[in-house]
């Protein structure tokens, strides 16, 4: 969802950019499984435009199953303070960007700090308010 996001603002900053610069490129982004799936795609379809890619994407990895992987991982990962809390945050971030790309702020603080043991939880929100950014708790978590 990451990608989607990111070329869809390359879209918005540069109006004029050809589709066929985007979706040639776009498999350079891909690792493993993806990289193969993206590459059969193209071999299958041909080259199309950025919106019929963003929603063969969009089809494939926002499935029922996808998701609840995504959630598995999101909620086996709980912190501790032997991992690094700026990848831990970033990660657990983005995990919840792709479970629900219309989550706020609030919502994404709260399930983070659920991660955490409770006194941290608690030390955690003394000391941010709950619109706080990803930065903020990650630099509470450092302390």
């Amino acid at each position: 969802m990451e990608l989607i996001d990111y070329i869809d603002g390359l879209f918005i900053d540069v109006p004029s950019i050809p589709d066929y610069w985007i979706t040639a490129r776009i498999n350079t982004e891909f690792k493993g499984h993806a990289s193969i799936w993206y590459t059969e795609m193209k071999e299958i379809h041909g080259r199309r435009s950025w919106p019929w890619c963003k929603s063969q994407i969009i089809q494939k990895y926002s499935n029922g199953t996808w998701i609840r992987q995504k959630n598995m991982s999101f909620e086996n990962d709980k912190y501790s303070v032997d991992k690094d809390p700026y990848e831990w945050c970033l990660r657990h971030s983005k995990r919840l960007k792709a479970i629900n790309p219309q989550m706020n702020i609030q919502m994404r603080n709260h399930k983070l700090l659920k991660q955490m043991p409770g006194e941290l939880e608690h030390a955690v929100k003394c000391r941010c308010n709950h619109n706080c950014t990803l930065d903020d708790i990650a630099n509470t978590l450092q302390d």
